[in-house]
């Protein structure tokens, strides 16, 4: 699941900074988290 999971969040995280730049921070920020939980429980 985990090598499923890792590449859909990038994509969703992409697509949220070219919508949304004002929010970079955020969405870099919620990305390496999600991504550091799928690397602790995959």
């Amino acid at each position: 699941m985990h090598m499923e999971l890792q590449p859909l969040i990038a994509l969703v995280a992409g697509i949220l900074i070219l919508v949304v730049p004002k929010f970079l921070n955020y969405i870099v920020a919620i990305y390496l988290i999600l991504v550091g939980l799928t690397g602790l429980f995959y």
